[in-house]
């Protein structure tokens, strides 16, 4: 059971007021940017799929890497221990650099989370930067034939429990579904997401969600942030 703090709720009480309303086009959803208390030890996906609760750190400054070979090289770099491994708690720390960042766990309002907003409620910035955010898909049977689908601005690289499945690249807008993996198999139980956004300068967002066999978004499975949570 992840240990809720009441810091939580405050570190993102400026971003709920943050509300800016942004218009995706017709087949993307549009809503205000903000962030949610978590209340509880699970949650599920949104309408549309949307994964809405992670782990995020705070940003790595990178420089700005947007070409697909910088930011591949920028995302395989190493900066802690086990980084493509771990599956932090809320507050958990590590040294990159010589500088100590922490672990924060997030649930969006909207669709994507807003990663300029998450930079600036924890005093840092955006850009040049680079964003660790994992997340736990717990499902109730094995589920074959899903794939991964992604967006973010920028450059992003993401895996599944353990296995580099999608990459999008360049000083790009987030456009739903931008990235999609091959095909795979999402296990029965726990499974491991982790993304990389990488950042040049300004705003910076990402989404994530699954499709099915039929490429209808996934919704058969709960989101947690623990790997031996119940599903």
């Amino acid at each position: 059971m992840i240990n809720f703090r009441t810091r939580l709720a405050s570190a993102f009480a400026v971003t709920i007021s943050l509300a800016l309303q942004v218009s995706h086009g017709a087949d993307t959803p549009s809503a205000p940017y903000s962030f949610k208390a978590i209340s509880s030890a699970k949650t599920t996906p949104d309408s549309q799929g949307f994964i809405p609760r992670w782990l995020i750190l705070e940003p790595i400054n990178i420089g700005n890497q947007q070409t697909e070979n910088a930011s591949k090289a920028a995302a395989h770099a190493d900066y802690f221990a086990d980084q493509l491994t771990v599956v932090p708690h809320d507050g958990d720390k590590v040294s990159v650099k010589g500088k100590e960042l922490a672990w924060h766990a997030v649930e969006t309002a909207n669709y994507n989370v807003n990663l300029y907003y998450f930079a600036t409620a924890h005093k840092t910035t955006s850009a040049n930067a680079l964003f660790w955010a994992v997340t736990v898909i717990n499902c109730p049977e094995e589920i074959p034939n899903v794939r991964l689908a992604v967006g973010s601005n920028a450059s992003s690289i993401w895996w599944v429990n353990d296995q580099e499945v999608a990459g999008i690249y360049g000083d790009i807008q987030t456009v739903v579904d931008d990235g999609v993996s091959p095909r795979l198999t999402l296990k029965k139980g726990p499974n491991i997401v982790r993304g990389a956004i990488i950042n040049g300068s300004g705003a910076s967002d990402f989404c994530a969600r699954f499709l099915d066999k039929n490429d209808k978004p996934l919704k058969d499975f709960t989101v947690s942030l623990e790997k031996t949570g119940s599903q």
